[in-house]
């Protein structure tokens, strides 16, 4: 059997999790690695690498609930962007054997190569259970140093760090994470025996807002004859219709929506245009604010690729992608905006249209990296309301 690394996860509420390294160890100048963040906790079987490359898991630690995770390494294809975003992660057991076709490393060496602290070997049902019931909270895991003795690790000084780490809520973590520059987005989905596709011309120009966009949002609408043009968070109203679009996106993001008055003032503005608009996650929740409705942080969020979401028009349910741990209050929203999707978890609100304009979001992943594809209609419709603006 390998050695082991100790490691610690200590809760701000004071709960102890003792563990092994599987990432980011101490070192002779620092006796240990310490990552700080809003622990939280993911309930898809797949897609760690996925998961970890996520902008919108910027300044959380994610535990994953299946307990078996680093069993087909990592590539560089799986990548939703540029690096590592997640502050840190906890797993229940990482296999002595990593195989996968696909594989050019594995899980603790990609973990170590991009400085990422993580823990191996606890009860993560107990410490999901515990996120449950008393809702996400900080925390911080410690890594020690090969030679040392789990005891020598400092457990309070941990817990001081989980305590003195900012909450997750007032938090504008969109402009953090973006592009300083804008960009022309080039490539299309990935395909057995090729990779990822070239894209191909594009018929509609889409402007897509980058609050932490994954890769494969973009490969999607490129997929579908769309031209995109990356814009950072930061951008306005005028940047983006300057570039005349047919259609402008809103991409996924961490933090708290509230904060990004400047992208919510963009948002409003675009709307007033009458140009078609597509929202995803924390998109979605801009949108909502732009039109007037409130959002609220949750008490332990939707982070899962299983996550049963039942279109109301249609009335089909189907299983979703999420990751957010804000969401929109759907008994504030405007007359002229209509609830569209629901959570069949818990209830709450999944999706909006307005019902004035070619506007509308979703809350959770549409782009299935990871999950299920069973959303991928919402990008058709983006497609077809640009149409049909370009026909008009």
């Amino acid at each position: 059997m390998p050695h082991k690394t100790p490691a610690v996860l200590v809760l701000a509420d004071g709960s102890v999790f003792r563990g092994s390294s599987i990432g980011a160890e101490g070192s002779a100048t620092a006796m240990t690695a310490r990552t700080v963040g809003e622990v939280v906790f993911n309930t898809a079987m797949t897609g760690y690498q996925e998961i970890l490359t996520d902008p919108s898991y910027a300044g959380q630690i994610v535990t994953l609930t299946y307990p078996h995770i680093g069993n087909v390494g990592a590539n560089p294809e799986d990548a939703e962007s540029r690096k590592v975003y997640a502050a840190g992660l906890i797993i229940r057991d990482l296999p002595l054997a990593s195989s996968n076709w696909r594989e050019q490393e594995d899980l603790p060496t990609y973990l170590k190569r991009n400085k990422v602290v993580a823990i191996g070997d606890i009860d993560t049902r107990r410490l999901t259970r515990l996120l449950r019931t008393k809702g996400a909270q900080n925390g911080c895991i410690l890594a020690g140093r090969p030679d040392q003795a789990a005891s020598e690790l400092d457990e309070q000084s941990a817990l001081t760090a989980a305590r003195a780490a900012p909450s997750m809520a007032g938090q504008d973590l969109a402009k953090v994470v973006s592009i300083e520059k804008s960009y022309d987005w080039n490539g299309s989905l990935w395909a057995l025996g090729t990779g990822y596709k070239s894209a191909v011309p594009g018929r509609f120009h889409v402007v897509a807002f980058d609050y932490g966009v994954k890769h494969n949002i973009l490969r999607n609408l490129a997929e579908r004859g769309c031209k995109v043009t990356v814009l950072p968070a930061t951008a306005t109203a005028k940047d983006a219709l300057a570039l005349k679009p047919d259609g402008v996106f809103l991409s996924n993001g961490p933090g708290d929506p509230e904060p990004c008055d400047y992208a919510i003032k963009a948002i409003r503005e675009i709307v007033g245009t009458g140009t078609p608009v597509f929202g995803i996650c924390l998109g979605h929740q801009l949108l909502g604010l732009a039109a007037g409705a409130k959002t609220v942080k949750m008490k332990f969020g939707h982070h899962g690729a299983n996550h049963p979401v039942q279109d109301l028009e249609s009335g089909r349910v189907f299983i979703t992608s999420q990751n957010h741990g804000f969401m929109v209050d759907e008994t504030t929203l405007p007359g002229n905006v209509r609830a569209t999707h629901r959570s069949l978890f818990d209830g709450s609100l999944q999706g909006i249209e307005y019902t004035d304009k070619p506007v509308y979001s979703f809350q959770g992943h549409p782009e299935a990296s990871p999950g299920p594809h069973e959303m991928a209609y919402l990008f058709d419709k983006f497609v077809r309301l640009m149409e049909a603006r370009k026909k008009s």
